[in-house]
């Protein structure tokens, strides 16, 4: 049976419906059952919306177990049947299945969030905005007075900046890092518990023996204290002009680093290398020790976005936004529960902070040492709490029926939807918070640019402004007026970390291709990787709009599924034991072997096989419509590589449970039970209808409460659709 399209919600199961709007064409509406489903409205208040995460271990994470020793944070349990193949790339996991797991080719599909990119020492966060813009212009008049030149050489720098009180040891440890990083050619001082910082006198007499450059890069080398790394300067043919170099790096660095000159085909050059022994390797071992602090918490936050959080604790820790690591992105308007574990912060320093937190609408429990950071996708899913307000029925004639009589008919729809959903599922669309719901550039668009490797475009569509005069909009809108990056920073809102990220290294880089390239390599892998998978995914939604409307609801010869257990393997194949993508054959398809819940389709990537059949010729069709029939789905200058994985086309709610109460008492967190899942299963029209007449009689409207579980990446206002048969 083919799918009908049409516009009528109510016309058929196989109905395909696409709508205008840039959310709707992210989010294609196909439909899998054929109920009638309802209206009605979602996050009238924040507390309408609650997400809790549920942690590896099958736990919500904000409720406490005996289980939760610090040391079994990232134990497995054995609980459940799920399989551990069940994990997406990057930020989706669960409900799709990396190609990682099958080949060797994706290690870049990790994300490496622990340790901060080049430009991310952000001092506007760690210093204050009024400070840092006092360092930068402290800086500016050093060099405008002295000019680095070697006729001043000896001069002593004996201009002074404080930076203001740090009385916590961790806060100033990253006040001397992060300064150190950004300015290279300046010392940090610290009497406790004020840190001061002045020209570093060593660096002003090398950069008279060789260039700025050169002599900014060996600082960076010298404070990095790698071990078994190593510096080489340009090359230089003049013995004399070595041997001074030698001198001084043996008088200032002698106890860090030895110097040796060698020759190759472009001359003779200076190589520094660390020292395997002594004072180098010993505050090296004590940093480390301090890296391996870490604490782990969950978050509750209300109307917030999960880096905004961050970006506000980061910065009243005294830390990077770096050093917080989290196994998955929350929405913004709602209550949500989240893992968290921040690097550098003892349990104590955590609490103490935890007042601070609240009045920001964040508040932090069972705070705990672990031994390792979290990694992105550590979980198995989310449960959601969600109220829709003032429900009512799709048909204009039923809203015209007595108050008592339209409540019974929408318990009877509730109950029939919920039931279809259980049994049926939904197609596992992502949603429309996937491509930057209601932003008028969304990132799909971001990411498409970024893969065709036109970083001026990417960094233009990320800064265009949304309508109206918020401080952000006027930021972005001032950049792209005046490509100004300076005085757009100041513009932006401290909370905006991305956008100051990227702004910061736009001023340092200037906006031509290489300074956006380098703006966008400021951005944390996770960061810059979201953008190319929003792409991918906008091109997995039409693909299965696709795949449903031309081919039905059945599996088909061509589609994808994973190989079952104890099927045939062929021989010398070299396949590990791991699940294996299969291609349902003609036979098959006659049998029924597979049904439609174990379709898969291939997220677009450099390692994936597409199906065999007529969606896998749009594929390669709609890629050679966005100019991508020859990517690679690398972006070598961003250190991107995508190598696509598989997403389930079906999705299945767990633990689905409603229940119906009048709008009256809704609001008060009360009222009667009109249907409920969890008492007893099903109920007949009879029972319904009783229930709805023990309504109150002066309720206008009524108001569901929806329970579930969802694996990763399934997103609850796509189930929801199915539910309702609409957009909430």
């Amino acid at each position: 049976m083919r799918p009908v399209v049409s516009g009528n919600p109510l016309q058929s199961m196989e109905e395909v419906r696409m709508k205008e709007g840039c959310d709707a064409a992210s989010v294609p509406v196909c439909f899998i059952s054929n109920h009638e489903g309802f209206r009605g409205s979602i996050k009238n208040f924040t507390r309408d919306f609650v997400v809790t995460e549920i942690d590896i271990s099958g736990q919500l994470v904000n409720k406490p177990t005996d289980r939760q020793a610090p040391q079994m944070l990232d134990q497995v349990s054995s609980r459940g049947n799920r399989s551990e193949a069940s994990t997406e790339c990057k930020q989706d996991t669960s409900s799709s299945i990396p190609v990682s797991q099958v080949t060797d080719t994706s290690a870049d599909c990790k994300v490496d969030a622990t340790v901060p990119s080049l430009d991310s020492f952000d001092l506007s966060v760690i210093l204050g905005q009024s400070v840092s813009e006092e360092l930068e212009q402290f800086v500016v008049s050093l060099k405008d007075e002295s000019g680095l030149e070697k006729d001043e050489v000896e001069k002593p720098a004996g201009r002074e900046l404080t930076l203001g009180s740090f009385p916590d040891r961790h806060q100033r440890a990253n006040v001397h890092r992060a300064v150190r990083h950004r300015f290279p050619f300046l010392m940090t001082v610290t009497n406790q518990p004020e840190i001061r910082v002045r020209e570093d006198p060593d660096y002003r007499e090398l950069s008279g023996l060789v260039t700025a450059d050169e002599a900014e890069d060996f600082f960076r080398f010298v404070d990095a204290k790698v071990p078994g790394s190593s510096y080489t300067f340009g090359a230089d043919d003049n013995k004399e002009h070595r041997t001074a170099v030698h001198h001084f790096l043996s008088r200032r660095f002698g106890k860090l680093v030895e110097t040796k000159s060698f020759s190759e085909q472009g001359g003779t050059a200076i190589s520094v290398r660390l020292r395997e022994r002594g004072r180098a390797r010993k505050r090296a071992s004590e940093d480390c020790k301090e890296e391996e602090v870490y604490t782990a918490f969950t978050l509750c936050k209300e109307n917030l976005e999960t880096l905004e959080a961050i970006s506000y604790m980061a910065a009243a820790l005294g830390i990077l936004p770096s050093d917080f690591t989290y196994a998955g992105i929350k929405d913004k308007r709602a209550i949500t529960y989240q893992s968290m574990v921040v690097k550098k912060v003892s349990p104590q320093r955590l609490r103490e902070k935890t007042a601070e937190f609240e009045k920001r609408g964040m508040r932090l429990s069972q705070i705990r040492s672990v031994s390792e950071p979290l990694r992105l996708g550590r979980l198995q899913g989310n449960h959601f709490d969600l109220v829709v307000r003032d429900l009512r029925p799709h048909r204009a004639s039923d809203t015209h029926l007595a108050g008592p009589d339209t409540h019974t008919h929408l318990a009877a729809l509730v109950q029939q939807a919920v039931e279809n959903v259980k049994a049926r599922g939904f197609v596992n669309y992502y949603g429309p918070q996937r491509f930057g719901s209601g932003q008028s550039v969304q990132s799909d668009r971001v990411g498409l640019a970024l893969l065709k490797e036109d970083m001026g475009s990417a960094v233009r569509l990320f800064f265009t402004p949304e309508e109206g005069d918020d401080p952000q909009s006027q930021a972005k809108r001032h950049f792209l007026q005046t490509d100004n990056a300076k005085e757009s920073l100041v513009l932006m809102p401290m909370s905006k970390a991305r956008e100051r990220l990227m702004l910061r290294a736009l001023h340092r880089y200037g906006t031509g291709s290489d300074g956006c390239a380098r703006a966008w390599l400021s951005l944390p892998h996770g960061m810059r990787v979201f953008y190319p998978h929003a792409y991918c995914s906008r091109v997995w939604n039409e693909a299965v709009a696709h795949r449903l409307s031309t081919l039905g609801h059945r599996a088909r010869q061509g589609d994808l599924v994973w190989r079952q257990a104890g099927q045939n393997k062929p021989e010398g194949t070299g396949e590990s034991s791991l699940p294996q993508i299969h291609v349902v054959t003609g036979q098959e398809e006659q049998e029924g072997v597979y049904t439609l819940g174990q379709v898969l389709l291939p997220m677009p990537g450099n390692t994936v096989r597409y199906p065999e059949n007529a969606v896998g010729t749009w594929y390669q069709e709609r890629l050679a419509r966005d100019g991508l029939e020859n990517c690679r789905f690398r972006v070598g200058a961003l250190k991107l590589n995508l190598p696509g994985c598989y997403r389930p086309l079906l999705a299945f709610p767990r633990n689905l449970k409603q229940q119906l109460q009048s709008s009256t008492t809704a609001g008060e967190g009360g009222g009667e039970v009109m249907a409920d899942s969890s008492r007893g299963g099903r109920k007949t029209e009879g029972q319904l209808n009783g229930m709805a007449l023990e309504m109150k009689q002066d309720s206008d409207s009524l108001t569901l409460t929806l329970n579930f579980d969802l694996d990763t990446s399934c997103y609850a206002t796509v189930c929801l659709r199915e539910i309702m048969k609409c957009d909430p």
